[in-house]
């Protein structure tokens, strides 16, 4: 169907919402052609958008149209076949395939943040898969990301939703799915979940029986929050160090609040929440940004750490997978980024084993390919090796399943550039309530051997190298918004990118799967296909190109490697100027 047509199929349809109703009349063509020229899409993290009326527009329908997609594709899955021996009437015996269920009841873990229609999103998804005979698990109220991924895991569920937008503006909500062993669908998961969603067509109709089995719905309570906790708080290294230090802490209006503080008060520091910014609200009224990668976002928390003259600041994203930093350092605030964080979180765990004479077999950290070097050198300056995934945290949470079973790599830790890490698998997603628990044990550690964060990120640099992470993005909203992502990626790879004063000595294509060295053409190996680009730089800087898998924008992820910290970001700043200009040009 075009634009036109969805729009008439929703117009005129009897059941459509009263409220998507009123909206819809208001809408001019612009807005009409926006909201109905596609189907929202299943991405990198599972559907996000903004909230409204129409198919590319999250609401209730389309959220009704991914739970019964996800009840079908569970049911259907539910099945395998295996070998089993049978005793035949006359006593002979045979082995035959025979197909039995897996597990007697399905069920299914839901979880949701302080966004508009979190909470009526995750109880009608309830209530639709009890219509579909599937038991739901949903929290009574807020819940971080990570503790939906232990959820999934201490019930033993077939699967999870998340109901959020991550660090999206007000205006956005998603959907995340997860798998049985709590971490996001891989593509190779995910392809026969949205098969299953494009089956549906009458979507509109879909909605729970009047009748569904309540019994199958079921509130998960205080015993899983206090396990999740419990669990956070084991990962503690150093758990007599001096507390010696106070901590600014802002939740930005969402669903960390409780969890991070509970556990950092229970670990025995001295922390103080923004008293305007902790309480749930979807209009995030008092934040000016609930993105951690974004400086505005830190306003109100600075504001009290100067008031309090705290050691530490840290910010989690709505729905508590991710979190910022800002440290104290000669008199101000320094904020990190996503890459010195992780770094950062690295080395204090590492040498935290080695103080402790923690051994592994075959240690090993995970990252991704468009997360800086800096965390790689880390690893291998304590004998850590290290493994790089595609772009989205499902890859590493899938890596360490892997190898649970296999036992071929310890992990030992796991980041992202975009402020997620990964401290202990009890969980499979970005936990910020570990990391802000292992960051404040770090800062407690570093400050009784007089220095402050940044003082050990320096000592990092000189030891391994200075490297400066920033980004670009360009924004391509609009019906037109993907053609023209994916014609700058064709061109791209049609004429690869020269850069002034720096050689290219390797291009790595994961959508190709090709990496080209001078006239050498390699199989890139290891790799789900991507539309990942990556140039490296005789200097040991790379820049990745990767279209958003959650935005409509192109992403350019800048590593830069110099002599020291301040030379490199003066390079990657020119560098950043000359790929805008460049940009600004096709």
């Amino acid at each position: 169907m075009d634009y036109r047509e969805r729009y008439e199929y929703w117009a005129n349809h009897k059941d459509l919402d009263p409220v998507l109703k009123d909206e819809l009349k208001n809408l001019n063509e612009k807005e009409i052609e926006d909201s109905f020229f596609k189907d929202i899409e299943f991405e990198t993290a599972g559907m996000r958008g903004l909230m409204g009326v129409g198919s590319n527009r999250l609401n209730i329908h389309t959220v009704r149209k991914a739970t019964q997609g996800l009840a079908n594709f569970l049911k259907k899955n539910n099945y395998v076949d295996k070998e089993v021996e049978k005793t035949h009437l006359f006593f002979f015996k045979t082995k035959e395939k025979v197909t039995t269920k897996r597990s007697e009841q399905l069920s299914v873990a839901i979880g949701y943040d302080n966004r508009y229609n979190s909470y009526e999103f995750a109880f009608d998804c309830a209530k639709l898969l009890a219509s579909n005979g599937i038991k739901a698990y949903v929290f009574k109220s807020l819940a971080p990301t990570p503790e939906l991924s232990f959820a999934v895991r201490y019930y033993h569920c077939d699967a999870g939703i998340m109901i959020t937008a991550s660090h999206n503006p007000k205006e956005y909500n998603g959907y995340k799915v997860y798998d049985e062993n709590g971490c996001q669908l891989t593509p190779v998961k995910i392809a026969g979940l949205i098969d299953e969603i494009n089956k549906l067509e009458d979507v509109i109709s879909i909605k729970p029986d009047e009748n569904y089995n309540i019994r199958l719905v079921e509130v998960i309570r205080e015993e899983v929050d206090l396990a999740y906790e419990k669990a956070v708080l084991d990962i503690q290294l150093h758990k007599d160090v001096e507390k010696n230090i106070k901590i600014a802490y802002s939740p930005e209006h969402g669903a960390s609040y409780n969890a991070v503080m509970n556990t950092l008060i229970k670990a025995g520091y001295d922390v103080s929440p923004v008293e305007s910014q902790k309480d749930p609200d979807p209009a995030f009224s008092n934040t000016a940004s609930p993105n951690p990668e974004e400086l505005k976002a830190y306003e109100g928390v600075e504001a009290l750490a100067k008031e309090i003259d705290a050691d530490i600041m840290l910010v989690c994203d709505p729905d508590g997978d991710r979190m910022g930093v800002g440290v104290k350092h000669k008199g101000s605030y320094q904020v990190l980024n996503g890459n010195q964080t992780g770094a950062l979180l690295l080395e204090y765990i590492l040498m935290s084993f080695e103080d402790l004479g923690i051994k592994h077999n075959n240690p090993y950290m995970f990252t991704t390919v468009v997360t800086s070097d800096l965390g790689e050198k880390v690893a291998l300056s304590h004998g850590v090796g290290c493994e790089k995934t595609l772009t989205g945290f499902k890859y590493i949470g899938d890596k360490v399943a892997q190898y649970e079973i296999t036992h071929e790599k310890d992990y030992v830790f796991g980041y992202e550039e975009s402020y997620g890490s990964l401290i202990s698998p009890f969980v499979r997603d970005k936990d910020a309530t570990q990391a802000c628990l292992m960051l404040a044990e770090a800062c407690a550690y570093y400050k009784a051997n007089k220095k402050t964060l940044v003082d050990v990120l320096d000592d990092i640099y000189y030891r391994v190298g200075a490297y400066y992470d920033t980004q670009l993005s360009i924004m391509l909203p609009g019906a037109d918004g993907k053609e023209k992502l994916n014609k700058i990626m064709q061109d791209l790879r049609n004429q690869p990118l020269s850069v002034p004063d720096h050689n290219v000595v390797k291009i790595e294509d994961y959508k190709l799967q090709k990496t080209y060295e001078g006239e050498n053409e390699y199989d890139l190996l290891g790799h789900d296909i991507s539309d990942v680009l990556k140039y490296f730089f005789d200097d040991g800087s790379y820049i990745a190109i990767r279209p958003s898998g959650t935005e409509p924008k192109c992403k350019f992820y800048f590593s830069i490697k110099d002599e020291n910290i301040k030379a490199a970001e003066k390079k990657a700043e020119k560098l950043k100027n000359y790929i805008s200009d460049l940009m600004n040009d096709k």
